[in-house]
């Protein structure tokens, strides 16, 4: 079965590919049909997360195992069929983390009469990549009034201190 990939490039601007590509393909397969199509030379760290349908981001999946133990899932472990499907049809995709290029991927169709050899295919593109990434707006919970809080809105326990002034000591 061949997946029709929605990629989008989160800009202002529209900046859109779609992607044909194998149910049976690894998402390092598809890392490297998202940096070919978007002009990228691939060789920056790059994650995919799970999401929801409302692209609330979850689980990574790194290109490269980077924990302790040496035994986190990587892309070139999973298969594009273990995570997508048409219940979990979105991913986000995050590429350079100095930059961070972030991506929304969808799947938006099945496809027949497409050669398996001539996979992974760029079926549309729409739109120029801008020459840096855009800038990113993190946004924190806003505190209206800071003096109402109080230590116990704080897991003070956890930081290994009593109060604050025991981390002014």
């Amino acid at each position: 079965m061949i997946y029709k990939l929605r990629i989008i490039l989160d800009t202002e601007q529209d900046v859109i590919r779609e992607i044909a590509i194998h149910k049976d393909n690894s998402l390092e397969d598809l890392h490297n049909a998202i940096t070919n199509a978007f002009g990228f030379d691939g060789s920056e760290m790059a994650s995919f997360f799970t999401t929801d349908d409302n692209w609330n981001q979850g689980e990574e999946i790194p290109l490269f195992d980077m924990s302790e133990s040496g035994d986190a899932l990587t892309m070139q472990h999973i298969l594009l069929s273990e995570i997508l499907d048409q219940e979990k049809s979105k991913l986000i995709y995050v590429y350079d983390f100095f930059s961070m290029w972030s991506f929304f991927v969808e799947l938006v169709d099945l496809l027949e009469g497409i050669h398996e050899n001539e996979l992974p295919a760029l079926l549309l593109s729409l739109g120029n990549v801008p020459d840096e990434a855009p800038e990113k707006e993190f946004r924190s919970e806003i505190i209206e009034d800071p003096s109402n809080v109080k230590d116990e809105d704080f897991n003070i326990d956890e930081l290994g201190f009593d109060n604050f002034d025991d981390l002014m000591n």
